[in-house]
């Protein structure tokens, strides 16, 4: 079955709220949020996971009791991150990723093999308003001035040329990976050290679709990729330094 072999899709309607702070406190971990940022709302994780908010709520509480977030009430209030690293999240990324690191190796490679088609499509299919979108997006990434500016305008990136390839089956697979790499966020993780990593990624990216060359374009792709993968691996590492 698909859904055995898929390493993070949607969590089933019987996870506990456990098993979503588990993978929350991966993600924060990994870098999907930063300090002080805000989490998604609960409806909107309850969408992004696939569960109850009542779940959701629950690991909410959970994170809070570790120290890993700060729940605000009233207007302005929230899931804020307040740190990266607790007690509890050795438990967690063991749960989340090396319980299931063989299928998140065959993501990588499936991800890679998938991206470098879709980079190699877009160079030879872009359009002038598929360029303008992509040099759009460019100069928004490079303009970051945080980590979570960096994620959203990554995300914005990726699309263009996901778009450029002129195949909606493609641009759904497209998040769909995202989705998975990204631990259900459907950002990629982003500290200021993978952010200097990805910049001439990005402009080389851009550069090979707006220009056409379908190679280069590929080959950026598959480098560019292994970013999160190298991120993945490195958190898999601090609780399981074999």
């Amino acid at each position: 079955m698909v859904e055995e072999t898929r390493p993070l899709g949607p969590l089933r309607a019987a996870t506990t709220g456990e098993q979503v702070a588990h993978r929350l406190s991966t993600a924060i971990a990994l870098g999907e949020f930063s300090l002080g940022d805000r989490l998604p709302s609960e409806r909107e994780l309850a969408a992004l996971l696939q569960v109850s908010r009542e779940s959701v709520r629950a690991a909410l509480r959970l994170l809070a009791d570790a120290g890993l977030v700060e729940v605000r009430r009233g207007r302005g209030g929230g899931a804020f991150v307040r740190a990266e690293w607790a007690e509890t999240s050795e438990n967690a990324v063991r749960q989340t990723l090396l319980a299931q690191w063989e299928d998140f190796e065959a993501l990588f490679d499936y991800r890679r093999l998938i991206e470098s088609l879709i980079a190699r499509t877009a160079a030879q299919r872009a359009d002038d308003a598929d360029r303008t979108a992509i040099r759009a997006a460019l100069t928004a990434f490079e303009a970051s001035g945080t980590p979570g500016e960096a994620r959203r305008h990554d995300t914005e990136l990726h699309l263009a040329v996901a778009r450029a390839a002129h195949n909606t089956r493609l641009v759904r697979l497209h998040q769909l990976l995202l989705s998975e790499v990204s631990l259900g966020v459907s950002e990629e993780p982003y500290t200021w050290e993978i952010y200097e990593e990805a910049r001439p990624h990005h402009r080389a990216l851009a550069e090979a679709v707006i220009g056409g060359d379908q190679q280069h374009a590929a080959r950026i792709a598959v480098e560019h990729f292994a970013i999160t993968e190298k991120a993945l691996r490195r958190l898999a590492a601090r609780v399981d330094p074999r």
